[in-house]
């Protein structure tokens, strides 16, 4: 069999990330000598010399290694170039007959291996020049380029940054132990197979002064140092960086930091929590997923985090409640928040649908791209839209700020750039923000918000008083009184007599209740403070000014 002797090309534009110890080189090098070992009973073999142009633009064949390596292809020491992508060689369609032409004339060729075609026929060569006429390919080679580079680091086991562990200091890409920080997580970790719950741990935790690790961001603002909340306890226990491994999406894989919990240990801890869970929710309460869970700000940039409680019945209710109603329940915070959590998730994912689907939104979003570009991402888009899921819309959404009278909606440009195969530096991130204004109606503890271009919303209580009002004035056409009225019904004479005038609302007005289009003061609390006048047309004038 006739060798065939490979020799892998690699190159990075810019210099970032170079210094790390398994950059995008290594990355490309790694798949390309994985391809050429698939092809071993094709007779391929690896060279050992190395091709590598780090730091350097594909615009120009002015470059060291791929000069050098095309010297060796002259001079008959390498049959076949092997690339992580086309790209990686030139991204000149000029550039890249010269470079054909060498080949040609030593007898070599190229593949990409993750491109499926060879120059060394003619229909490879006709695959290439179409691709090259797309402008579409450099922006789906570089979206994918990050992902690869960050999914291939991650499956070395490198930590890729972002907000350090309790436990852990960075050293590098990876991390080394911080010895008080470690203590407090293994302590959690004794106290959940101790005490089984994490309600429990969270008690034991603030009994035994335990804190979270105090940070301070670039623009001097502090957090953390604060007892553990239950949400950062549940996260440290189902944290496999702990065990000395890294997630990546829906993978784990071995990590190069040492594990603060022995893995055997924090497997049999992910068994207990599921156990416990199912015991706890059963299947139906764990489809309900807080989606906005650390996405939701007030005014007072106090995150609003996931709460839940039960009605009578057992009915699990959901809230978003801001943080400091949580972290300290004992004092009084007027200006809180206390959101239903899925009327909540209904309206942000008709604002996202809504933007995204706004006439002109990404042309607005990728200024100067070409109009060919634009009409292929909107159509993607707007096509994805049609079928997506709440939780597709929702994964689109980076922060929401509530304050009084506003919401700011912000989505994610790196979730957008992902969706449309484009450089997240190409989105004109400004785009991405939106106002919108609303009125919020208080019941008991909760706050509905309503914006100002949404329908009221379905209001049950007032459902449910507007029919009991007719059944007791049917009572009362019997000749009960409102003292027997309320002792049948388990409520007082005083109740009976605040609602019973809800009997006798205008037609209309019932049917935009029932339609959740009523005025959003119109409620059972308000009905209740005043006397409604008994004239149709007097109760739609009162009803207008709400």
């Amino acid at each position: 069999m006739k060798k065939i002797r490979c020799a892998i090309y690699t190159r990075k534009s810019s210099e970032d990330g170079l210094e790390q110890e398994f950059n995008s080189l290594h990355a490309q090098r790694e798949s390309c000598a994985a391809y050429i070992a698939s092809q071993k009973h094709e007779g391929w073999l690896l060279l050992s010399d190395q091709y590598d142009d780090g730091g350097l633009s594909g615009g120009s064949l002015d470059r060291p290694a791929l000069q050098r390596l095309l010297d060796d292809v002259r001079a008959g020491k390498v049959d076949q170039i092997v690339v992580y992508k086309i790209d990686r060689l030139t991204r000149s369609l000029a550039d890249f007959a010269k470079i054909v032409d060498v080949l040609d004339a030593a007898g070599a060729s190229f593949v990409s291996v993750t491109q499926s075609f060879n120059t060394a026929t003619s229909m490879g060569r006709l695959t290439l020049n179409m691709l090259l006429s797309f402008a579409q390919f450099e922006r789906e080679v570089t979206a994918e380029r990050i992902r690869d580079k960050i999914a291939a680091s991650k499956r070395k086991g490198l930590w890729m940054g972002g907000s350090v562990p309790l436990g852990y200091d960075p050293d590098g890409r990876t991390l080394k132990i911080n010895a008080p920080e470690a203590e407090t997580v293994r302590t959690l970790y004794d106290l959940y197979e101790r005490l089984g719950t994490i309600r429990e741990v969270k008690k034991e935790a603030e009994r035994l002064r335990l804190r979270s690790r105090r940070r301070e961001a670039s623009d001097g603002t502090i957090t953390g140092g604060n007892h553990f909340g239950r949400g950062h306890i549940y996260h440290i226990l189902t944290n496999p960086l702990y065990a000395g491994r890294i997630r990546h999406r829906d993978k784990v894989h071995d990590g190069q930091h040492p594990a603060l919990i022995d893995p055997e240990r924090w497997d049999r801890t992910q068994q207990q929590l599921q156990e416990g869970a199912a015991r706890q929710r059963g299947k139906v309460a764990a489809k309900r997923r807080s989606l906005l869970c650390r996405k939701l700000f007030d005014e007072t940039g106090d995150r609003l985090t996931p709460s839940h409680s039960k009605t009578r019945n057992g009915t699990r209710l959901r809230y978003y409640i801001s943080n400091r109603l949580a972290a300290r329940s004992g004092e009084t915070h007027p200006g809180a928040w206390r959101l239903p959590a899925e009327e909540l998730e209904t309206r942000i994912t008709g604002l996202v649908r809504s933007m995204l689907s706004r006439p002109g939104f990404i042309a607005s979003l990728l200024a100067g791209a070409a109009a060919d570009v634009i009409a292929e991402a909107s159509s993607g888009l707007l096509g994805m839209i049609e079928d997506a899921t709440p939780d597709e819309l929702l994964a689109f959404v980076e922060r929401i700020e509530i304050v009084p009278g506003t919401l700011m909606l912000k989505l994610s440009a790196g979730s957008i750039a992902e969706r449309l195969a484009a450089d997240p530096d190409h989105i004109d991130a400004d785009r991405l923000v939106s106002g919108h204004p609303f009125q919020y109606r208080k019941r008991g503890v909760e706050t509905k918000i309503v914006l100002a271009d949404a329908p009221t919303g379905c209001d049950d209580t007032l459902i449910r008083n507007i029919a009991r009002a007719h059944v007791w004035f049917e009572d009362i056409k019997t000749g009960r009184s409102f003292d027997e009225i309320a002792a049948a019904a388990g409520t007082s004479k005083r109740r009976v007599q605040d609602m019973i005038g809800l009997a006798f609302l205008a037609p209309d007005i019932v049917r935009d209740v029932l339609d959740g289009k009523q005025p959003v003061g119109f409620t059972s609390a308000w009905c209740k403070s005043r006397d409604l006048p008994s004239e149709w047309s007097d109760q739609r004038a009162l009803l207008a000014t709400l």
